[in-house]
């Protein structure tokens, strides 16, 4: 995300807002230039092996390890390279998942099955109320959302992702102003880099409403579904402009969470904001955010933005939309750094080497993103 989508979006996130943490604070460093590919054609080979690259890094990450050998999922990398490399298989002519979205999926499967024997991501012994119910809030929305997109394709629902859901629902809140919610990680890094809830709750709209077998049409999950959507549209309004466009992405799956009047005003003030070359730019879609090392933040067009905009647009399929969606696919196309593959974005919160590890966790987000929305247009 950030969803977005955010894909925002959260298991372990920046500056790590991680369902993993913070990372040590680190000098202030110019934006690294980035060399795009040009024309107008890109790479899924070369957008795989970074995100694979990425994975690899991810996984072996001593800071992103857990109990019972398993590793956080994060929403700056685990999840959306989830998400995005299994949208690459056909592409790449692949018939099963590569080798790192076996060992997430593994990972994933077995804390889901061991979910009342695993530690929370954070303890409150270790970080202070209330962590562990913002951990576990949190790991329940991105453990259902990377076992529900695994089994779209089959058009069946799998055991494992059920008890993810169940998982989930067991963790809903029903109390006053958060009625329908559920808990999650707080490190006082909104936007993407973690804090934003509404991106949270949003990708749980987007799990359930995305479960194969007609799940959100299941009596058991009707309460739980009206709640939800209550907390969601009572919120809308005060959300940044890219929060709600994964809102407007989670209206594409979960059927009434949007009138189609809603997702009419939304998709008017998205393409608002779109840019001159066709991109969107996260620093003008949150409007007023300061870093914390008071560094300029940059307002270039980035992928993380501009794929996940791309992505909602597709998934809606207004005509209103569809203007704003060449553009951005167009940027998209000629916007992956030829060097490595990936789609630049920066952190909102500090100015990070750019090609560092750290540095490259919103390029991870913005990677899948960008190739959800290439792989998924209408012309591509």
């Amino acid at each position: 995300m950030r969803t977005t989508f955010h894909l925002r979006i959260a298991a372990c996130i920046l500056p790590a807002f991680c369902v993993c943490g913070t990372l040590p604070a680190q000098q202030n460093v110019a934006s690294a230039s980035v060399a795009a590919a040009g024309g107008s054609g890109w790479s899924p080979a070369k957008a795989a092996a970074y995100l694979d690259k990425r994975s690899t890094w991810w996984i072996s990450w001593p800071s992103s390890a857990r109990d019972h050998g398993t590793f956080c999922v994060s929403c700056h990398t685990a999840t959306p390279f989830s998400l995005g490399r299994a949208a690459l298989r056909g592409s790449l002519g692949e018939t099963a998942p590569s080798a790192n979205e076996q060992k997430v999926i593994d990972s994933v499967t077995k804390r889901v099955r061991m979910w009342h024997d695993v530690d929370p991501f954070y303890t409150d012994q270790a970080r202070g109320l209330p962590k562990a119910s913002e951990s576990r809030g949190t790991e329940s929305i991105l453990n259902s959302l990377i076992l529900v997109w695994r089994d779209v394709p089959t058009g069946h629902l799998s055991a494992d992702a059920r008890l993810a859901l169940d998982n989930m629902w067991a963790l809903q809140i029903k109390a006053p102003d958060m009625n329908g919610a559920w808990a999650w990680l707080q490190f006082h890094n909104a936007p993407f880099e973690g804090d934003s809830q509404f991106y949270g709750n949003s990708l749980a709209a987007v799990a359930i409403g995305s479960a194969p077998d007609d799940y959100q049409s299941e009596p058991a999950a009707q309460a739980g579904i009206k709640l939800l959507r209550g907390w969601l549209e009572k919120n809308m309004d005060a959300q940044t402009p890219l929060d709600r466009v994964v809102l407007l992405w989670a209206s594409t799956k979960l059927r009434g969470l949007l009138t189609p009047e809603q997702q009419a005003k939304i998709v008017a003030e998205t393409v608002a904001m779109q840019r001159e070359d066709g991109g969107f730019s996260m620093a003008s879609m949150i409007p007023g955010w300061k870093r914390h090392d008071n560094t300029p933040i940059d307002s270039a067009s980035d992928g993380y933005a501009t794929g996940l905009v791309a992505y909602a647009l597709e998934q809606l399929g207004l005509p209103q939309g569809q203007a704003s969606l060449k553009g951005a696919l167009g940027w998209l196309k000629r916007s992956q750094v030829e060097s490595d593959g990936r789609w630049p974005a920066v952190s909102m919160n500090n100015n990070r080497p750019v090609l560092s590890d750290t540095g490259l966790f919103m390029s991870d987000a913005a990677t899948a993103y960008a190739v959800l929305a290439l792989t998924n247009a209408p012309e591509k």
